[in-house]
């Protein structure tokens, strides 16, 4: 049986190693391969693929955001059909990450498959039967009745995904999503230093990088990070308070921070934040 794919990657090296691996398994036929999600929409509306390999940080729309404007797209057809027989299906999708801990979670609890990169050969044949076996069973793809649910496990992955707590027994997820430059990371919590908010942008400073938040508000941010780790010591500043490298005594019995990133930034303590700095420190 043979199977129709894309392969969405920004890098060059990445999309011709999965081309070769995919070349080594047999039975799939690369159609065409894309650099960014806007491409990677395009590229799925001329060839109607049967699998899409979709990385997950890219320029332009990230993977998640295709999955997302595929959907849409596809529930206003078919509102404006009058019936889903009417509307294009969804192809499978594998995604393609180098983040194995948050991402993967949320990838887990869906039918949709995820390779972890750099990509190897065993996993992307797994990946391929297990694409095949859903196609064979009767997804959209073949020609046949839409699979059951797969639009609604994506929309499952997309909500965990952009949930402000992790659907794990209520707590913050482990990782955070900070946009530096074109490229959407996956950061531990415990590798930020600080954030703070400047005309309405919210900067997330670790000790090698910076770049920023899609919150609105730190009262936003901090739902989505560690309680006992993170503090808002000022109301334009959360701190990481094992990354708080000196407390410096200041004017008026106050106090500001030196904190552990690459510039040493000296962040201030209000007034009514001072108490709880000194129940944290013993001071």
């Amino acid at each position: 049986m043979s199977i129709s794919a894309l392969i969405i990657d920004d890098e060059q090296l990445a999309r011709d190693e999965l081309k070769y691996l995919l070349d080594s398994v047999g039975d799939v036929v690369v159609v065409a391969q894309g650099s960014n999600g806007i491409e990677a929409v395009e590229l799925i509306d001329e060839h109607h693929p049967d699998l899409v390999f979709l990385d997950v940080q890219m320029p332009g729309q990230d993977g998640f955001a295709v999955i997302q404007r595929l959907v849409d797209r596809n529930r206003a057809q078919s509102a404006k059909a009058g019936g889903e027989k009417d509307v294009a299906p969804l192809p499978q999708f594998v995604f393609a990450t180098a983040y194995d801990q948050y991402a993967v979670r949320a990838f887990d609890v869906n039918a949709v498959d995820y390779l972890l990169k750099p990509f190897d050969l065993a996993r992307v044949s797994e990946a391929v039967e297990r694409a095949k076996a859903r196609i064979a069973a009767g997804s959209p793809a073949t020609g046949g009745a839409p699979e059951p649910g797969i639009e609604s496990q994506i929309d499952r992955l997309l909500r965990i995904l952009n949930s402000p707590q992790s659907t794990e027994q209520g707590r913050a997820p482990a990782k955070l999503i900070v946009q530096a430059q074109s490229r959407l990371l996956l950061v531990d919590q415990a590798d930020i230093c600080f954030a703070a908010i400047d005309e309405g942008v919210i900067r997330i400073v670790t000790r090698v990088f910076e770049g920023q938040s899609k919150c609105r508000t730190l009262e936003e941010l901090l739902d989505l990070l560690d309680s006992s780790r993170f503090w808002r010591a000022h109301r334009g500043f959360v701190v990481n308070i094992d990354q708080i490298r000196e407390v410096m005594p200041w004017f008026k019995s106050s106090y500001q921070l030196r904190m552990n990133d690459k510039q040493q930034t000296e962040i201030p303590v209000s007034r009514a934040q001072t108490k709880r700095l000194r129940e944290l420190f013993n001071l």
